[in-house]
């Protein structure tokens, strides 16, 4: 299995890069599919994690804190089953690519990563780096809540507060990386960390007996497990181990929702979300097309409401999870989704507060 790069754009090949001289996102010129029929759920040695499914994966296992087989519940009041995410070690669904990601940084000879990030991909990296023995420096908003701050710092990064945009944030860890800072350990970029989030279709599949739902919902900001999910239907689906992918649908925040006509207000309660310029932003567009998918703008007084709902239900998340059972309330009420659908959501991070 080769885990050289390549660029989708240009055809340049690397050993390791972030991102192309061309300035496009790279992608593991090897993407393994599934051997032969699918095995019986029962006999998947979860024990392993997501790493369960290793022959799918183009990294080696250097670092794991256990991530991956979060429980799919089903969830009556939403008429839907809940893929719980929040219950990852540190608290979202970016510990699997972390986990990937940071394995990539040490078989690439990495001894310090910078990361950027709103909150959870930061303390994400900077946990699995600080478990793998390596230094970490993590680019956060000036605004980024205490409770995510604290979080970070407690791994022992070193954290750098950018004032300004969550664009400007990227930037200033760029130049950091183009610097000398470290390795890019960019959840955006870097396709290990998707290769990661592909792992959340695999899991929801197997834990269904290899029959996919009809649609699932999720937050979208990068992408980073919208296309995740996109890549691992999709190789289930050429695999033959289902029917057909099903339709991915996003929920963004208004004033952050590059892929809807959003008019609405600043959603300033979905921190984790705020991207305006996705880097792969023809890869979710693609993906939306190929899967009849499409993609609402939730606003901040829905988030704070459907937040406190979950909160009473029984499930503390963060108010960025609470965007995406608001868009599957809403894609009911427009007619995209039946009522009777069998639809799964994903709940992607807990609450730090």
């Amino acid at each position: 299995m080769s885990s050289d790069l390549q660029c989708a754009v240009c055809g340049n090949r690397y050993a390791d890069r972030w991102r192309c001289a061309c300035e496009q996102p790279l992608d593991f010129v090897d993407r393994p599919l599934p051997d032969g029929s699918a095995p019986e759920p029962a006999t998947l040695d979860t024990r392993d994690g997501l790493w369960t499914f290793s022959d799918l994966l183009p990294v080696e296992r250097r670092v794991t804190l256990g991530e991956g087989w979060t429980p799919l519940v089903e969830a009556p009041d939403w008429d839907c089953a809940f893929k719980l995410e929040s219950v990852s070690p540190t608290g979202s669904f970016k510990d699997r690519g972390a986990a990937l990601t940071v394995s990539r940084a040490l078989a690439c000879g990495a001894e310090r990563l910078v990361e950027d990030s709103s909150g959870n991909a930061g303390t994400a990296i900077a946990t699995y780096a600080a478990r793998a023995g390596l230094e970490s420096e993590i680019y956060v908003p000036a605004d980024v809540t205490a409770a995510k701050l604290r979080a970070i710092e407690r791994t022992g990064a070193e954290v750098v507060r950018i004032e300004g945009s969550r664009a400007d944030v990227t930037e200033a860890a760029i130049d950091a990386v183009e610097s000398g800072a470290g390795w890019y350990a960019s959840h955006a970029w870097r396709p290990s960390f998707y290769t990661g989030t592909q792992t959340v279709a695999l899991e929801i599949t197997a834990q269904r007996d290899w029959h996919a739902p009809e649609a699932v919902v999720c937050p979208l900001g990068h992408g980073t497990l919208f296309l995740g999910l996109y890549r691992g239907f999709r190789a289930l689906s050429d695999a033959g181990w289902i029917d057909e992918s099903p339709r991915l649908l996003g929920a963004q925040a208004t004033g952050y929702a590059p892929f809807t006509d959003d008019s609405g207000g600043d959603n300033h309660r979905a921190d984790g979300i705020h991207i305006r310029e996705p880097v792969r932003a023809g890869e979710v567009e693609t993906a939306i097309a190929e899967t009849d998918g499409e993609v609402v703008a939730i606003d901040a007084e829905t988030t704070d409401r459907e937040h406190e709902r979950l909160h009473r239900e029984g499930f503390p998340v963060e108010p960025t999870s609470a965007v995406a059972p608001a868009a599957l309330q809403a894609y009911r009420e427009r007619g995209v989704l039946a009522a009777d659908a069998d639809v799964v959501v994903a709940l992607t991070g807990r609450s730090k507060a």
